[in-house]
Parts: structure tokens; C-alpha cells; sequence
């Protein structure tokens, strides 16, 4: 039996998403001949080539000039005068695509030289558009060779804008026809787009490229040849439908097509649209483990007919049979299959993908300018409470750890033959236990990984677990703090206080970790004062250099959250949803009394959030980013800063304890050296970048060797045994070791 993976375009650029890696695993574990296809990769190559642009410009000269000529009549002179650049240049932007997309891929060096660097920057007759224009006017320095990733990353941005208003309306860099789907209205809305430019030209020959290639696999069984797309973002469905067409109408009864993924197992649940039908055969909710296990048992893919409920499948026959939601055996050896399942890439081409810089800011751009290994340490989130979080939902109430070992071994595997060592982990929130799990593996084996991914903001993450994690690879961490007040994280069932997340905060950046928060405005119970008072938190958490960046979430009501069901029971009885009076194709999110009334805060917030990132005009006050009255904070001005004295005072209680209180004793400063300063003895080393001296007195002196020997033996990837089997020359050198404490020795 054969399963062809399709990963329809288009998502984020520089990474492929990790659900085709984690079925390519599982089918083949299963016994299935498994390719994997990342169409999304190969649009973008598509559209982004001599080829590609000179399409796109022949089709499009005639309308860009007409729109130029309107622009003007009605005064818009900017708009007529890039759409006419656009097309006069149209040659510079031919003959210099291909060296934008090599200077932003490791695939393809031959146009990634330093000569062609400093024509691209210089030369009047390289390409400009308007985003690239306004980066070198912003940059505070004249121009150098080191800006050309992100001037090349502004040039696709700008082509980019070309497309999307002259040529295909729903097209994006990272998304396609997001809108038209998110509204839902009827599936002959969203089946008319199937004929749009970009997929009826570029998507088509995509998939008629590999037309050989899946002739091949479908002939080669007797059974049917699973088709399996996934459809993670609003902005890949259309997308996808469009492939399930091709594979119907290419091979009709010889595939069996399922669609899956994170839009589908939130937005899809209720569908009852047997216009699907047409299109595709199943589809697959959730992990997909336990469904496909019952799928490939069924006989339905051996042309038998049959008509029974399958676990977490909705099936098209072409009358839809709704799914067999609980399964105690199938959930079992799906919670099995979760623990050791790992993501499988050898399809992948990781030196394909462009990694673009569209921000100065340091955090940010671990999203974009990184090729990155995606997987994750647990399935689901271990709090799983919050009240706007899809609790009801498995991929956040269905809490599955992994085996970390097991990860661990794989994606050293996996970094070593693709030649990439950064580790993207997508966890709903890393388990702290298993992190340190995971960064004491990466030591013993020398830190080859580097790894980034989501967690929350709690107590657990002390300075020393932020300072070994730090030292065993992990270089940044998003979370969400979404209501920066006490009142807010109550509301919203957190889990967590501001003193534990200051604390979270403040110990990750002590050593060195760059740190994202999430926030959230437009609670249906949301007050202007609540919204300007969590302002001003988060105004401080920058102000004291707690917060590298930010972005802030208008709140969405769903049907599966926690405020919802509660809603449901009559609690809440402010919260007035809005349910629509028509029948809908989907209904992605709910609408509700008063939602609108926060919107006119969403502009301010999001200029103001966006100077903090770059260190501007951090002491404005936050009233002052208004063009409306709005109230004052009643946020004390130190509130965070009185947060960091007791995250000190914590600290030092901990520093303070015999070190054989804790299980975990390592030494992460530099190699010590003793020598003599006038006379007095010193030990020294450096730790965090900083140097560290400490006077010996001359006991302590005349055993020292006795103590640097203790403290190599603590050094991670040597420590294999107890320390507590070292409890005597601990206690020995106790009084010595604390004043180590918070330099280099990490205890936790």
C-alpha cells in the first residue's frame, strides 16, 4: 500500500511544517511505500524565477498600467508611481530574481558572491521597490553589503505586493486566500476560486511536474494509493483542494484522499457539505494515528464497501458518515504511537528554503531566518485550562509526552544528514522536566542542537534551569502573558502570577535566552482600563529588558474554548455570542455583543508594541499613543521593577541553600585559574561573558586543586555520576562553592 503526503502551498517560507514528517513516520511504520511533497517549497521556486516573473509580467503590463492611470485620476500618485516602476523595470527584477532567492537559500551559491553583493546594493540598474526603499532610508548607517539579506528579503516582499494587486488578489507570501475561506459563507464561494491564477497556472504545473512521479506510486499497488493533505493554516484549504481535484480527476477509484491538519480539526468538526464529496474521501481528525490505523483496516481502501463509522474519520461515500469520536483501544495505541513517533524529513531539501529577514529585532526573526527541524517534545498542553484556549480540542487537551531519548536520538540523526542543527519545537508549551531532559542529551553529546520553542511563563523556570538550559542549546522562548494584570490572569485561568512570570522572564534573560510573550485585547468583559493597565505592564516589562518582543492577539471567541463551554452552562452571563442566521459552509469563529468596541485600540497598541521592540520611546506614556482620550494607567510606575526585587530575593534564597539539597549540580562557568595579584590568591574564570574573581584565603589556597578537580567533575557533559557521591568534598569546600553560586555553578 502506498501514501502520497501533499503539503499545499503556501505557508511559512523557511521551514517545512512538521505534519508531513511526523505521517511520513507513521505510515511507513505501518508498512507503507510514503512520499512526501512540500508544494508550498516549490511554488514558491515557481513564482520567484526568470521564468515565473516573466509570466506574471507579460499577463499582467496591460492592467498594472490601467490601475496606474486610475490610481492617478483619483489622486493616488504613490500607487501609479510603483505600479508604473514595476513595469518599466520589470527587466531589472527578471534578470536579478534568481540571485534574490539564492542570497536567501543555502541551495544554490552560484549568484551568492560578494561582487554580485555590492552590484545588487549600488548598481542603478538593480531592482528597488517601495519595502526596500523604505529599509535602507530607515537604517541609521550608510549601506553595506551587510544589509543585503534583508534587502533581498524586502525585494521578494515587494513582488510579493506586484502579485497580489495586479495578479491574484488572494495571493501572499505565506498564505493563499485566507479571507475566502475564513469567511466561509458557501463552498461554491470557495470552489469558484479553484479556477484563480495563481493555482490554475503555477499550482497546476506544479502538480503536472510530478505527474510521472504519482502515476508511478498509484500503479505500482493493487489497493488504493492514499492521498493525504494537510491543511495546518485557513490559507492552505483552497490550495489543497485544488490538489484533491487533480488527484480525482487524474485517478479517480485508484485514490483514497484525506485532508487533515490543524484548520481542519478546529473549523471542520461539524461540516455537512457533500459538495466534498467531489473532492476528496475522508476527512481525518486530530493526531491522525488512531483514524488512519482504523482506515487502513477497514477494507476501504481495498474497494470494499462499506458504511461503518470509523474513529476521528468523516467519511464521503459520497453520503457522509460521521465519525466514532471514542475509541478506548484505538486512543491507546494512538497515545503509544505519539510517544514514539518521530518526524521522519528524508524527503526534504532543507537548503531550499529562504530564510528572510523582515525585522531588525533579534526574537522575531527566529521565525523567518532559520531553517528550521520542527517537531515537538509533547503532544498537547499540560495546563490546558485557559479560558480562550481550544481546551475541548485533543491537540491541547490530549497532554502526551514523548520519549525523549527517542526525539532526542532522531533529530541528532536527522540534523547530521541534512547539515541544519537548529531545532524549531511546536509544543501548546514544553514541559520543563522534559526540556532539561532534552538539554542534558544535547550536552552529553557536545550541544550540536540549538533549539527554540513555546513554554509558559512559571515559577519552574528558575535562574539556574534558565542557566543550564541556556548552556545545553536552548536560545529562545516564546509565551503568553495575554492580560499583563493580576485581575486579567485570573480571568482568563492562567495557571500563573506576574511575580512568576517576571521571575520566568528575568531568568531566562539573565542567560542569554531571547524571550517572546503573546498578548491578548478585546475580552468580551475587557474595560479600558483593564487594556491600558496591561499596557503599561507590558511598557515596563520592556522599560526593565524583560521582553525582546511582543505581538498582541485580538481576542477570538471559538466554539471549542473553555469560556464558550462555560457559556454554555450559564456562566458568563455578559458574554452574549452572536450566532449566524445562515447556514454556512464553516463557521470558524463566533461573534459576540460588543466585540467591536476594542478595535480602535488595535493600531496604537501595535505602533507603540513595535517602537518598545527597537528600544524607542520607552518612556512615553502609554496614554500618549492615542489620538483619543483614553484613562491613565493605575499601574504603579515600578510595579515590574519591585516584581524583579523579589525575583532577586528568591534568587539568593536559593543561592544560599547547602548544595546537597539539590539533585542537580553542574558547573557551567570557564576552565578556573588560580594566580596572585599583590600578593592575595585568586581563583578566576568566566561566566555569561563576564569575568569572575574571588580571593582565596590561604587554607583555601594551599587545597585549591583539591577544589577546581570537584568543580570539573561537575562540568555537564563529564557528570554522569552522583554528586551526592561527592557529599564529603561538598561539604568541605561548602562555604566556597555558595560564593559560586549565580557564576557558574548551577544547582537546581
Amino acid at each position: 500500500m502506498n501514501a502520497i503526503i501533499i503539503q499545499s502551498p503556501l505557508i511559512q517560507l523557511n521551514a517545512p511544517y512538521p505534519s508531513g514528517a511526523y505521517l511520513s513516520s507513521f505510515f511507513k511504520s505501518q508498512g507503507l511505500f510514503t512520499k512526501w511533497f512540500d508544494f508550498s517549497n516549490e511554488m514558491f521556486y515557481q513564482i520567484f524565477s526568470k521564468e515565473g516573473l516573466s509570466y506574471i509580467f507579460e499577463a499582467t503590463e496591460k492592467t498594472a498600467c490601467k490601475m496606474a492611470d486610475d490610481a492617478e485620476k483619483n489622486g493616488d500618485e504613490n500607487t501609479a508611481f510603483n505600479l508604473r516602476r514595476y513595469v518599466s523595470t520589470k527587466d531589472y527584477w527578471i534578470n536579478w530574481i534568481d540571485f534574490i532567492v539564492a542570497s536567501l537559500c543555502d541551495g544554490n551559491k552560484i549568484y551568492s558572491t560578494r561582487e554580485l553583493f555590492h552590484q545588487f546594493l549600488y548598481s542603478p540598474f538593480a531592482p528597488r521597490g517601495n519595502r526596500m526603499e523604505q529599509y535602507l532610508s530607515n537604517i541609521e548607517k550608510e549601506a553595506t553589503i551587510d544589509d543585503i539579506e534583508f534587502l533581498c528579503s524586502y525585494a521578494i516582499a515587494d513582488i510579493a505586493d506586484y502579485i497580489t494587486a495586479v495578479f491574484d488578489k488572494n495571493f501572499s507570501l505565506i498564505r493563499y486566500a485566507e479571507s475566502v475561506t475564513m469567511e466561509g459563507k458557501s463552498f461554491e464561494q470557495i470552489q469558484s476560486q479553484l479556477k484563480s491564477p495563481i493555482l490554475d497556472y503555477f499550482y497546476k504545473k506544479i502538480l503536472q511536474n510530478h505527474l510521472a512521479e504519482f502515476e508511478k506510486i498509484v500503479d505500482s499497488s493493487k489497493e488504493k494509493t492514499l492521498i493525504c493533505l494537510t491543511v495546518p493554516f485557513a490559507g492552505v484549504f483552497i490550495p489543497a483542494l485544488y490538489a484533491a481535484d487533480f488527484f480525482k480527476k487524474k485517478f479517480g477509484e485508484k485514490v483514497f484522499v484525506v485532508m487533515g491538519g490543524g484548520f481542519i480539526n478546529t473549523e471542520f468538526r461539524e461540516v455537512t457539505e457533500n459538495g466534498l464529496a467531489k473532492f476528496i474521501d475522508a476527512i481525518s481528525y486530530d493526531r491522525g494515528y488512531g483514524s488512519y490505523l482504523d482506515l487502513l483496516k477497514s477494507g476501504l481502501l481495498q474497494n470494499q464497501k462499506s458504511k461503518n463509522s470509523l474513529y476521528k474519520i468523516k467519511l464521503f461515500l459520497p453520503e457522509i458518515v460521521e465519525p466514532v469520536w471514542n475509541d478506548v483501544d484505538l486512543q491507546k495505541k494512538e497515545d503509544e504511537l505519539t510517544q514514539n513517533i518521530t518526524p521522519d524529513y528524508d524527503d526534504i531539501d532543507f537548503a531550499k528554503y529562504p530564510r528572510l529577514c523582515d525585522d531588525l529585532n533579534p526574537m522575531h526573526r527566529l521565525w523567518s531566518d532559520g531553517t528550521w527541524i520542527k517537531a515537538y517534545l509533547a503532544h498537547g498542553c499540560y495546563w490546558h485550562k485557559c479560558a480562550f484556549c481550544d481546551v475541548n480540542l485533543d491537540y491541547v487537551c490530549g497532554y502526551k509526552q514523548t520519549n525523549t531519548k527517542n526525539l532526542f536520538d532522531s533529530l541528532y540523526k536527522t540534523s547530521q544528514k541534512k547539515g541544519v542543527r537548529g531545532i524549531h519545537f511546536v509544543d501548546e508549551a514544553l514541559p520543563p522536566s522534559q526540556l532539561v531532559e532534552f538539554g542534558k542529551l544535547n550536552v552529553q553529546c557536545e550541544n550540536p542542537l540549538y533549539f527554540w520553542g513555546n513554554v509558559r511563563f512559571e515559577k519552574t523556570f528558575s535562574y539556574d534551569i534558565a542557566s543550564f538550559l541556556s548552556y545545553a542549546g536552548l536560545g529562545g522562548v516564546s509565551a503568553g502573558i495575554e492580560v499583563a494584570t493580576s485581575k486579567g490572569l485570573a480571568n482568563i485561568h492562567k495557571g500563573t502570577d506576574l511575580d512568576s512570570i517576571v521571575s520566568a522572564c528575568a531568568a531566562f534573560k539573565e542567560n542569554g535566552i531571547l524571550v517572546h510573550s503573546y498578548m491578548i485585547y478585546g475580552f468580551w468583559n475587557e474595560t479600558e482600563q483593564d487594556l491600558i493597565n496591561s499596557m503599561e505592564t507590558l511598557r515596563q516589562f520592556f522599560e526593565e529588558g524583560l521582553l525582546d518582543s511582543a505581538f498582541w492577539h485580538k481576542f477570538v471567541l471559538t466554539r471549542n474554548s473553555r469560556i464558550y463551554s462555560e457559556w454554555k452552562e450559564s456562566l458568563h452571563p455578559d458574554l452574549i455570542p452572536i450566532e449566524n442566521k445562515t447556514k454556512q459552509f464553516i463557521e470558524p469563529a463566533l461573534h459576540f455583543k460588543g466585540e467591536n468596541k476594542s478595535e480602535k485600540y488595535g493600531q496604537s497598541l501595535e505602533i507603540a508594541l513595535n517602537n518598545w521592540m527597537h528600544s524607542n520611546h520607552l518612556e512615553k506614556k502609554v496614554t500618549k499613543w492615542f489620538d483619543f482620550p483614553v484613562c491613565a494607567p493605575t499601574i504603579p510606575k515600578d510595579f515590574i521593577a519591585k516584581a524583579i526585587e523579589r525575583y532577586e530575593n528568591r534568587k539568593q534564597k536559593e543561592f544560599n541553600k547547602p548544595i546537597l539539597e539539590f539533585k542537580n549540580i553542574f558547573w557551567l562557568g570557564s576552565n578556573p585559574l588560580v594566580y596572585e595579584v599583590n600578593g592575595q590568591k585568586i581563583i578566576s574564570w568566566f561566566y555569561l561573558q563576564e569575568q569572575v574573581e574571588i580571593p582565596l584565603n590561604k587554607k583555601e589556597a594551599t587545597e585549591i586543586d583539591e577544589l577546581i578537580c570537584l568543580v570539573k567533575s561537575f562540568v555537564p557533559k563529564s557528570s554522569q555520576e552522583n554528586p551526592k557521591e561527592k557529599a564529603d568534598l561538598i561539604k568541605k569546600w561548602q562555604s566556597l562553592l555558595l560564593r559560586f553560586r549565580g557564576k557558574g555553578l548551577c544547582c537546581f
